[in-house]
Protein backbone atom coordinates (compact mmCIF):
# COMPACT_ATOMS: atom_id res chain seq x y z
CA UNK A 1 0.00 0.00 0.00
CA UNK A 2 2.61 2.16 0.96
CA UNK A 3 4.59 1.61 -2.75
CA UNK A 4 1.65 2.68 -4.39
CA UNK A 5 1.29 6.18 -2.64
CA UNK A 6 4.77 6.93 -3.12
CA UNK A 7 4.21 6.47 -6.47
CA UNK A 8 1.01 8.90 -6.73
CA UNK A 9 2.68 11.92 -7.28
CA UNK A 10 4.80 10.80 -10.10
CA UNK A 11 1.53 9.52 -11.52
CA UNK A 12 0.01 13.02 -10.75
CA UNK A 13 2.76 15.13 -12.73
CA UNK A 14 2.70 13.25 -15.63
CA UNK A 15 -1.08 13.09 -15.63
CA UNK A 16 -1.97 16.28 -14.75
CA UNK A 17 1.01 18.92 -13.93
CA UNK A 18 2.29 18.33 -17.29
CA UNK A 19 -0.58 18.25 -19.20
CA UNK A 20 -2.56 21.36 -18.01
CA UNK A 21 -2.04 24.70 -19.33
CA UNK A 22 -0.85 27.05 -16.47
CA UNK A 23 -3.33 30.05 -18.03
CA UNK A 24 -6.05 31.15 -16.68
CA UNK A 25 -9.22 29.22 -17.45
CA UNK A 26 -13.26 30.54 -16.78
CA UNK A 27 -15.79 28.56 -17.90
CA UNK A 28 -19.23 29.21 -17.15
CA UNK A 29 -22.18 26.51 -17.30
CA UNK A 30 -22.81 26.56 -21.29
CA UNK A 31 -19.37 25.06 -21.19
CA UNK A 32 -18.88 20.92 -21.91
CA UNK A 33 -16.93 20.26 -18.85
CA UNK A 34 -15.47 22.62 -15.66
CA UNK A 35 -11.74 21.80 -15.26
CA UNK A 36 -12.79 20.06 -11.92
CA UNK A 37 -14.68 17.65 -13.88
CA UNK A 38 -11.77 16.85 -16.42
CA UNK A 39 -9.94 16.15 -13.50
CA UNK A 40 -12.12 14.29 -11.70
CA UNK A 41 -12.26 12.22 -15.31
CA UNK A 42 -8.30 12.14 -15.72
CA UNK A 43 -8.58 10.65 -12.03
CA UNK A 44 -10.89 7.77 -13.43
CA UNK A 45 -9.24 7.05 -16.83
CA UNK A 46 -5.80 6.58 -14.59
CA UNK A 47 -7.50 4.09 -12.01
CA UNK A 48 -6.84 6.26 -9.68
CA UNK A 49 -10.17 6.38 -8.47
CA UNK A 50 -9.34 2.97 -6.87
CA UNK A 51 -7.05 4.09 -4.48
CA UNK A 52 -8.06 5.41 -1.40
CA UNK A 53 -6.81 9.04 -1.81
CA UNK A 54 -8.38 9.16 -5.03
CA UNK A 55 -11.98 8.16 -3.51
CA UNK A 56 -11.29 10.59 -0.49
CA UNK A 57 -10.69 13.56 -3.79
CA UNK A 58 -13.76 12.23 -5.39
CA UNK A 59 -15.76 11.88 -1.79
CA UNK A 60 -15.08 15.30 -0.63
CA UNK A 61 -15.96 17.06 -3.34
CA UNK A 62 -19.21 15.79 -3.15
CA UNK A 63 -19.53 16.29 0.79
CA UNK A 64 -18.60 19.85 -0.07
CA UNK A 65 -21.75 20.40 -2.00
CA UNK A 66 -24.01 18.32 0.02
CA UNK A 67 -22.65 19.76 3.87
CA UNK A 68 -21.82 23.01 2.80
CA UNK A 69 -21.11 25.96 5.01
CA UNK A 70 -23.37 28.69 5.62
CA UNK A 71 -21.43 32.46 5.17
CA UNK A 72 -22.65 35.97 5.51
CA UNK A 73 -21.58 38.25 2.35
CA UNK A 74 -18.88 40.02 2.21
CA UNK A 75 -17.12 37.08 3.29
CA UNK A 76 -13.20 36.70 3.86
CA UNK A 77 -11.18 33.71 4.89
CA UNK A 78 -7.34 32.84 4.96
CA UNK A 79 -7.60 28.98 4.40
CA UNK A 80 -5.25 25.71 4.23
CA UNK A 81 -5.47 22.65 2.51
CA UNK A 82 -3.12 19.57 3.52
CA UNK A 83 -0.98 17.64 1.14
CA UNK A 84 -1.66 14.00 3.01
CA UNK A 85 -5.37 14.02 2.38
CA UNK A 86 -8.06 15.09 0.21
CA UNK A 87 -10.29 18.40 1.44
CA UNK A 88 -12.67 20.38 -0.66
CA UNK A 89 -15.30 22.68 1.29
CA UNK A 90 -18.30 24.03 0.39
CA UNK A 91 -19.42 27.72 1.19
CA UNK A 92 -23.46 28.48 0.99
CA UNK A 93 -24.61 32.46 0.73
CA UNK A 94 -27.77 33.93 -0.08
CA UNK A 95 -27.95 35.96 -3.41
CA UNK A 96 -30.58 38.71 -4.38
CA UNK A 97 -31.54 38.99 -8.37
CA UNK A 98 -29.30 41.50 -10.26
CA UNK A 99 -26.20 41.19 -7.94
CA UNK A 100 -23.04 40.01 -9.18
CA UNK A 101 -20.92 37.98 -6.46
CA UNK A 102 -17.20 38.52 -7.18
CA UNK A 103 -15.29 35.29 -5.92
CA UNK A 104 -10.95 35.55 -5.88
CA UNK A 105 -8.97 33.12 -4.35
CA UNK A 106 -5.06 33.86 -4.30
CA UNK A 107 -2.33 31.44 -3.14
CA UNK A 108 0.03 32.76 -0.49
CA UNK A 109 3.54 32.87 -2.13
CA UNK A 110 5.56 29.72 -2.32
CA UNK A 111 2.48 27.46 -2.89
CA UNK A 112 2.30 25.71 -6.10
CA UNK A 113 -1.03 24.17 -6.38
CA UNK A 114 -3.52 23.94 -8.63
CA UNK A 115 -7.20 25.06 -7.08
CA UNK A 116 -10.65 24.77 -8.26
CA UNK A 117 -13.72 26.89 -7.53
CA UNK A 118 -17.04 26.13 -8.64
CA UNK A 119 -20.17 28.17 -8.08
CA UNK A 120 -23.90 26.70 -8.05
CA UNK A 121 -27.26 27.98 -8.05
CA UNK A 122 -29.35 25.56 -5.48
CA UNK A 123 -33.18 25.31 -6.12
CA UNK A 124 -35.35 22.79 -4.55
CA UNK A 125 -36.66 22.06 -8.16
CA UNK A 126 -33.38 21.10 -9.15
CA UNK A 127 -32.12 17.07 -8.44
CA UNK A 128 -28.44 18.57 -8.49
CA UNK A 129 -26.82 21.81 -7.91
CA UNK A 130 -26.91 24.18 -11.33
CA UNK A 131 -23.15 25.23 -12.04
CA UNK A 132 -22.95 29.23 -12.73
CA UNK A 133 -19.43 28.98 -13.22
CA UNK A 134 -15.91 27.80 -12.69
CA UNK A 135 -12.19 28.35 -12.69
CA UNK A 136 -9.26 27.34 -12.12
CA UNK A 137 -5.48 29.06 -12.13
CA UNK A 138 -2.86 30.24 -9.76
CA UNK A 139 -4.88 33.95 -9.15
CA UNK A 140 -8.54 32.81 -9.75
CA UNK A 141 -10.89 35.70 -9.96
CA UNK A 142 -14.37 35.66 -11.33
CA UNK A 143 -17.49 37.10 -11.35
CA UNK A 144 -20.85 35.85 -12.25
CA UNK A 145 -24.60 38.05 -11.96
CA UNK A 146 -27.11 36.08 -10.38
CA UNK A 147 -30.53 35.66 -11.83
CA UNK A 148 -33.32 34.74 -9.21
CA UNK A 149 -33.37 35.54 -5.37
CA UNK A 150 -31.35 32.42 -4.45
CA UNK A 151 -29.22 30.52 -2.69
CA UNK A 152 -25.67 29.99 -4.09
CA UNK A 153 -23.06 27.75 -2.88
CA UNK A 154 -19.04 27.71 -4.01
CA UNK A 155 -16.82 25.03 -3.40
CA UNK A 156 -12.81 25.06 -3.13
CA UNK A 157 -10.92 21.71 -3.78
CA UNK A 158 -6.99 21.61 -4.60
CA UNK A 159 -5.35 19.20 -6.54
CA UNK A 160 -4.26 15.79 -4.85
CA UNK A 161 -1.03 15.85 -2.94
CA UNK A 162 -0.15 19.88 -2.75
CA UNK A 163 -0.17 21.78 0.32
CA UNK A 164 -0.70 25.16 0.85
CA UNK A 165 -1.96 28.28 2.14
CA UNK A 166 -4.49 30.85 0.37
CA UNK A 167 -6.85 33.72 0.84
CA UNK A 168 -10.61 33.46 -0.20
CA UNK A 169 -13.05 36.47 -1.05
CA UNK A 170 -16.95 36.43 -2.18
CA UNK A 171 -18.20 39.80 -2.08
CA UNK A 172 -20.93 41.52 -3.79
CA UNK A 173 -21.26 44.49 -6.74
CA UNK A 174 -23.82 46.17 -8.67
CA UNK A 175 -24.28 44.75 -12.08
CA UNK A 176 -25.67 47.73 -13.43
CA UNK A 177 -24.46 51.93 -12.91
CA UNK A 178 -26.23 53.68 -10.98
CA UNK A 179 -28.38 55.99 -12.83
CA UNK A 180 -28.57 59.34 -11.45
CA UNK A 181 -25.05 60.92 -12.08
CA UNK A 182 -23.24 62.03 -8.75
CA UNK A 183 -25.50 59.80 -6.53
CA UNK A 184 -25.50 56.08 -5.23
CA UNK A 185 -27.76 54.01 -3.21
CA UNK A 186 -27.69 56.30 -0.39
CA UNK A 187 -29.87 58.75 -2.48
CA UNK A 188 -33.05 55.85 -2.96
CA UNK A 189 -35.97 57.19 -0.75
CA UNK A 190 -38.35 54.70 -1.85
CA UNK A 191 -37.78 51.15 -2.01
CA UNK A 192 -39.86 48.40 -3.95
CA UNK A 193 -42.96 47.07 -2.75
CA UNK A 194 -44.01 50.44 -0.96
CA UNK A 195 -47.88 50.72 -0.66
CA UNK A 196 -48.87 53.49 -3.69
CA UNK A 197 -52.58 54.82 -4.21
CA UNK A 198 -53.83 54.06 -0.46
CA UNK A 199 -52.44 50.21 -0.82
CA UNK A 200 -53.86 49.86 -3.97
CA UNK A 201 -50.60 48.85 -5.69
CA UNK A 202 -46.80 48.54 -5.17
CA UNK A 203 -43.89 50.84 -5.87
CA UNK A 204 -42.47 48.67 -8.93
CA UNK A 205 -38.82 50.52 -8.77
CA UNK A 206 -36.73 52.44 -6.46
CA UNK A 207 -36.95 56.52 -6.23
CA UNK A 208 -33.49 58.36 -6.18
CA UNK A 209 -33.58 61.98 -5.29
CA UNK A 210 -31.77 64.65 -6.69
CA UNK A 211 -31.73 68.15 -7.45
CA UNK A 212 -34.22 69.26 -10.39
CA UNK A 213 -31.82 68.65 -14.01
CA UNK A 214 -29.32 66.00 -12.60
CA UNK A 215 -28.29 63.83 -15.70
CA UNK A 216 -30.18 60.62 -15.56
CA UNK A 217 -27.48 58.15 -17.10
CA UNK A 218 -27.49 54.86 -19.02
CA UNK A 219 -26.77 52.40 -16.50
CA UNK A 220 -25.74 49.95 -19.08
CA UNK A 221 -25.15 50.10 -22.62
CA UNK A 222 -27.97 49.07 -25.11
CA UNK A 223 -30.72 51.32 -27.25
CA UNK A 224 -33.43 53.66 -26.14
CA UNK A 225 -37.28 51.64 -27.39
CA UNK A 226 -39.41 54.45 -26.32
CA UNK A 227 -39.37 57.77 -25.15
CA UNK A 228 -42.87 59.44 -23.86
CA UNK A 229 -45.54 60.85 -22.09
CA UNK A 230 -47.93 59.09 -19.78
CA UNK A 231 -50.34 59.86 -16.48
CA UNK A 232 -48.07 58.08 -13.96
CA UNK A 233 -44.70 58.09 -15.31
CA UNK A 234 -44.65 61.42 -16.72
CA UNK A 235 -41.69 62.32 -19.15
CA UNK A 236 -40.16 58.41 -19.49
CA UNK A 237 -37.00 56.73 -21.41
CA UNK A 238 -37.23 52.74 -22.39
CA UNK A 239 -33.53 51.45 -22.17
CA UNK A 240 -32.74 47.75 -23.47
CA UNK A 241 -29.97 46.47 -21.90
CA UNK A 242 -28.77 44.66 -24.31
CA UNK A 243 -26.32 42.72 -22.22
CA UNK A 244 -28.57 41.22 -20.10
CA UNK A 245 -31.52 41.29 -21.78
CA UNK A 246 -33.83 43.59 -19.76
CA UNK A 247 -35.57 47.00 -19.56
CA UNK A 248 -34.86 49.98 -17.82
CA UNK A 249 -37.25 52.50 -17.05
CA UNK A 250 -35.98 56.28 -16.19
CA UNK A 251 -39.62 58.15 -15.01
CA UNK A 252 -40.77 61.56 -14.04
CA UNK A 253 -37.90 63.30 -15.65
CA UNK A 254 -38.24 66.83 -16.17
CA UNK A 255 -36.44 66.88 -19.69
CA UNK A 256 -36.23 63.46 -22.23
CA UNK A 257 -32.20 63.91 -24.10
CA UNK A 258 -32.57 60.77 -26.25
CA UNK A 259 -34.99 59.37 -29.17
CA UNK A 260 -36.03 55.80 -30.04
CA UNK A 261 -33.30 53.68 -31.76
CA UNK A 262 -30.64 55.47 -30.33
CA UNK A 263 -27.77 53.78 -29.06
CA UNK A 264 -26.07 54.82 -25.70
CA UNK A 265 -23.35 53.80 -23.71
CA UNK A 266 -23.36 53.72 -19.46
CA UNK A 267 -23.02 57.17 -18.76
CA UNK A 268 -24.94 58.91 -21.32
CA UNK A 269 -27.24 61.17 -20.17
CA UNK A 270 -31.16 60.16 -21.31
CA UNK A 271 -32.80 62.92 -19.51
CA UNK A 272 -32.99 65.05 -16.55
CA UNK A 273 -34.44 64.79 -12.88
CA UNK A 274 -37.61 66.16 -11.87
CA UNK A 275 -41.05 65.21 -10.72
CA UNK A 276 -43.45 65.25 -13.64
CA UNK A 277 -46.42 62.73 -13.78
CA UNK A 278 -47.63 61.59 -10.31
CA UNK A 279 -44.82 63.01 -8.88
CA UNK A 280 -46.27 66.66 -9.08
CA UNK A 281 -46.30 67.08 -5.31
CA UNK A 282 -43.05 65.13 -4.47
CA UNK A 283 -39.61 66.41 -4.54
CA UNK A 284 -37.70 65.86 -8.00
CA UNK A 285 -36.68 62.78 -8.15
CA UNK A 286 -36.11 59.72 -10.67
CA UNK A 287 -38.03 56.37 -10.47
CA UNK A 288 -35.97 53.42 -11.85
CA UNK A 289 -37.02 50.28 -12.62
CA UNK A 290 -36.16 47.25 -14.18
CA UNK A 291 -38.05 44.56 -16.20
CA UNK A 292 -36.89 41.16 -16.93
CA UNK A 293 -38.26 38.99 -20.05
CA UNK A 294 -41.23 37.03 -19.01
CA UNK A 295 -41.10 38.09 -15.01
CA UNK A 296 -42.05 42.19 -15.34
CA UNK A 297 -40.62 43.93 -12.91
CA UNK A 298 -38.12 43.30 -10.10
CA UNK A 299 -36.53 45.46 -7.18
CA UNK A 300 -33.84 47.24 -8.81
CA UNK A 301 -31.88 47.80 -5.64
CA UNK A 302 -29.34 44.53 -5.83
CA UNK A 303 -28.75 45.76 -9.28
CA UNK A 304 -27.29 49.15 -8.38
CA UNK A 305 -26.05 48.74 -4.60
CA UNK A 306 -22.73 50.13 -4.00
CA UNK A 307 -20.39 47.19 -3.71
CA UNK A 308 -19.45 45.19 -0.29
CA UNK A 309 -16.61 46.94 2.03
CA UNK A 310 -14.69 43.65 2.75
CA UNK A 311 -14.34 43.05 6.30
CA UNK A 312 -11.16 43.58 8.17
CA UNK A 313 -8.09 40.53 7.75
CA UNK A 314 -8.84 37.68 10.16
CA UNK A 315 -7.00 38.78 12.72
CA UNK A 316 -5.71 35.57 14.10
CA UNK A 317 -2.38 34.48 13.35
CA UNK A 318 -1.78 32.70 10.24
CA UNK A 319 0.27 29.79 12.19
CA UNK A 320 -3.09 28.69 13.21
CA UNK A 321 -3.88 27.11 10.01
CA UNK A 322 -2.86 23.54 9.59
CA UNK A 323 -2.40 23.12 13.47
CA UNK A 324 -4.30 20.22 15.56
CA UNK A 325 -6.11 21.57 18.44
CA UNK A 326 -8.32 20.56 21.23
CA UNK A 327 -11.16 21.46 22.71
CA UNK A 328 -11.28 23.53 25.88
CA UNK A 329 -13.99 21.87 27.96
CA UNK A 330 -15.50 18.57 27.45
CA UNK A 331 -17.82 19.39 24.81
CA UNK A 332 -17.46 21.69 22.08
CA UNK A 333 -20.04 22.60 19.40
CA UNK A 334 -19.40 23.05 15.74
CA UNK A 335 -21.40 25.75 13.80
CA UNK A 336 -22.36 25.94 10.74
CA UNK A 337 -22.01 29.35 10.46
CA UNK A 338 -19.02 31.65 11.97
CA UNK A 339 -21.56 32.95 14.17
CA UNK A 340 -22.75 32.65 17.78
CA UNK A 341 -26.22 31.61 17.20
CA UNK A 342 -25.78 29.56 13.74
CA UNK A 343 -27.17 26.41 13.40
CA UNK A 344 -24.54 23.18 14.69
CA UNK A 345 -23.29 20.78 12.68
CA UNK A 346 -22.13 18.32 15.56
CA UNK A 347 -20.19 18.15 18.87
CA UNK A 348 -17.32 16.78 19.67
CA UNK A 349 -15.26 15.98 22.81
CA UNK A 350 -12.23 16.81 24.39
CA UNK A 351 -10.10 14.31 23.17
CA UNK A 352 -10.77 14.81 19.56
CA UNK A 353 -8.05 16.35 17.69
CA UNK A 354 -8.93 18.60 15.10
CA UNK A 355 -7.13 20.40 11.82
CA UNK A 356 -7.66 24.01 11.27
CA UNK A 357 -8.15 24.40 7.71
CA UNK A 358 -9.54 28.40 8.03
CA UNK A 359 -9.27 31.30 10.12
CA UNK A 360 -11.80 33.85 9.74
CA UNK A 361 -12.50 37.04 12.03
CA UNK A 362 -11.64 35.08 15.62
CA UNK A 363 -13.05 31.69 13.87
CA UNK A 364 -11.34 28.49 13.12
CA UNK A 365 -12.60 26.06 10.61
CA UNK A 366 -11.65 22.80 11.89
CA UNK A 367 -12.28 19.82 10.40
CA UNK A 368 -13.29 16.38 12.46
CA UNK A 369 -11.29 13.61 12.02
CA UNK A 370 -14.94 12.30 10.26
CA UNK A 371 -14.09 14.56 7.36
CA UNK A 372 -17.02 16.56 8.92
CA UNK A 373 -15.77 20.65 9.00
CA UNK A 374 -17.30 23.66 10.99
CA UNK A 375 -16.89 26.72 12.32
CA UNK A 376 -15.44 27.28 16.28
CA UNK A 377 -14.60 30.19 18.23
CA UNK A 378 -10.85 30.48 18.56
CA UNK A 379 -10.79 30.50 22.42
CA UNK A 380 -12.43 27.11 22.56
CA UNK A 381 -9.51 25.50 21.66
CA UNK A 382 -6.19 24.79 22.69
CA UNK A 383 -2.96 23.61 20.48
CA UNK A 384 -3.05 19.47 20.90
CA UNK A 385 -0.14 19.31 23.11
CA UNK A 386 0.97 15.85 23.70
CA UNK A 387 -1.65 14.04 25.79
CA UNK A 388 1.45 11.47 26.74
CA UNK A 389 3.95 8.95 25.01
CA UNK A 390 3.69 5.65 23.79
CA UNK A 391 6.62 2.88 22.68
CA UNK A 392 5.12 1.17 20.24
CA UNK A 393 6.04 -2.63 20.65
CA UNK A 394 5.39 -3.54 17.00
CA UNK A 395 5.94 -2.08 13.81
CA UNK A 396 2.54 0.21 12.53
CA UNK A 397 1.79 2.24 9.52
CA UNK A 398 0.17 5.87 10.07
CA UNK A 399 -3.04 6.67 8.36
CA UNK A 400 -4.33 9.91 7.26
CA UNK A 401 -7.43 9.50 8.72
CA UNK A 402 -8.90 7.53 11.13
CA UNK A 403 -10.32 5.00 9.03
CA UNK A 404 -10.10 0.88 7.90
CA UNK A 405 -9.64 2.44 4.18
CA UNK A 406 -7.64 5.54 4.56
CA UNK A 407 -4.19 5.96 3.10
CA UNK A 408 -1.22 4.75 4.79
CA UNK A 409 1.18 7.72 5.04
CA UNK A 410 4.32 6.34 6.27
CA UNK A 411 5.43 3.27 8.44
CA UNK A 412 6.76 3.11 12.14
CA UNK A 413 9.27 0.71 13.28
CA UNK A 414 8.96 -1.52 16.64
CA UNK A 415 10.17 0.59 19.73
CA UNK A 416 9.53 3.67 18.24
CA UNK A 417 8.19 6.45 20.83
CA UNK A 418 5.21 8.75 20.14
CA UNK A 419 3.64 11.42 21.23
CA UNK A 420 -0.18 11.20 21.27
CA UNK A 421 -1.96 14.22 20.42
CA UNK A 422 -5.74 13.01 20.33
CA UNK A 423 -7.92 9.72 20.02
CA UNK A 424 -11.11 9.26 18.50
CA UNK A 425 -13.31 5.78 17.73
CA UNK A 426 -10.07 4.01 19.19
CA UNK A 427 -7.11 5.57 16.77
CA UNK A 428 -4.70 7.69 18.36
CA UNK A 429 -3.30 10.68 16.28
CA UNK A 430 0.48 10.38 16.83
CA UNK A 431 3.47 12.69 15.99
CA UNK A 432 6.70 10.98 15.69
CA UNK A 433 10.40 12.41 16.29
CA UNK A 434 10.56 13.52 12.44
CA UNK A 435 7.19 15.41 12.66
CA UNK A 436 4.89 13.08 10.88
CA UNK A 437 1.64 13.31 12.06
CA UNK A 438 -0.97 10.64 11.37
CA UNK A 439 -3.54 7.97 12.89
CA UNK A 440 -2.63 4.62 14.27
CA UNK A 441 -4.94 1.93 14.73
CA UNK A 442 -6.59 0.43 17.81
CA UNK A 443 -4.49 -2.43 17.17
CA UNK A 444 -1.21 -0.82 16.92
CA UNK A 445 0.43 -1.34 20.45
Amino acid sequence: MLHRLRALPAVFFVLFLTACSQSQTLQGIFQKSTPHEEYARRLRQARLDETALGRDWLRAAEQALRDSLTITLPFQESGFFPADRATAVGYRYKVRNGETIHVSLKLAPGTDARVFLDAFELRPSLAKPALLASADTTDLSFRYTADNDQQHVLRVQPELLRAGRYTLRVQREPSLSFPVRGKNDAAVGSFWGSDRDGGARRHEGIDIFAKRGTPAIAAANGFITRVNETNLGGLVVWLADSEHGQHLYYAHLDKQLVQPGQQVRIGDTLGLVGNTGNARTTNPHLHFGVYRGGRGAVDPFPFVRRPDVLPAPPRLAPERLGQWVRAKDPKLALHRSPAAKSTTVGTTARPTPLLVLGVTADWLRVQLPTGRTGFVPSRTVLKAEPLRREALATAADLYALPQANAQALDSVPAKTTVAVLGEFAGYRLVRRTNGRVGWLAPSAS
